[in-house]
């Protein structure tokens, strides 16, 4: 397991690096890889483990009986997911987890906490609250980018969200064209289409996920 990259998350901010390896001992540390594509959770699901991405990356989603899928947020090397239920383990899950690429995760359990003592703990705790405040705020913008009726006021009020985010009007965006069609709840062929549109009209450039705001 790679202790620097435990090192550099908020999860472990101000715990040096024996203080992390002790806390992977009490949290029952165990870390899996997937192959893109493999299912890491379904909705329905109850879990009591908080999520830790140390290579690749996952999707959170939201699919229906019929297949559609809506894509909610993309988990990077480096971050967290499933923290809110692995507080909660009662509630069942209401979102998929799929990778979206190889990956590997680090599962922590949360049923461990109560034995940490009350130092530790009230850290680890802060920390997560956090993260959670950051994921809570991540979810808002993503209401604003899908709050337009038009897909091109959908995709300008993204562009506009990393813009600001990167302070810089030329960026690259987390998601592949499809990935973007789902986080935006759009077709992609509806999506490339508009993408073209507003490259004639001068408003962007784009190729793959390299974006420019003109």
């Amino acid at each position: 397991m790679d202790i620097s990259v435990l090192h550099n998350s908020i999860l472990f901010k101000g715990f040096d690096d024996t203080e992390i390896s002790e806390l992977m001992k009490a949290l029952n540390a165990a870390e899996k890889k997937y192959k893109k594509g493999t299912m890491i959770f379904s909705s329905g699901e109850i879990t009591d483990k908080l999520c830790f991405v140390t290579a690749g990356g996952v999707t959170i989603e939201s699919n229906d009986m019929w297949g559609n899928r809506t894509i909610l947020n993309l988990v990077g090397k480096g971050q967290f997911f499933a923290e809110s239920y692995a507080l909660l383990p009662d509630v069942p899950m209401l979102v998929d987890v799929c990778a979206a690429e190889d990956c590997t995760v680090v599962f922590l359990s949360m049923k461990s906490l109560a034995d940490l003592n009350d130092t530790i703990r009230a850290r680890l705790l802060a920390n997560l609250l956090t993260i959670t405040t950051r994921k809570n705020l991540h979810l808002s913008s993503r209401s604003f980018h899908t709050a337009p009726r038009q897909v091109r006021g959908r995709i300008m009020a993204y562009l506009n969200t990393v813009s600001v985010q990167k302070h810089s009007r030329e960026f690259d965006i987390p998601f592949d064209r499809q990935q973007l069609a789902d986080y935006l709840n759009v077709e992609r062929s509806v999506l490339s289409n508009e993408l073209s549109k507003m490259q004639r009209d001068g408003l962007i450039r784009c190729r793959k996920n390299h974006f420019e705001i003109i």
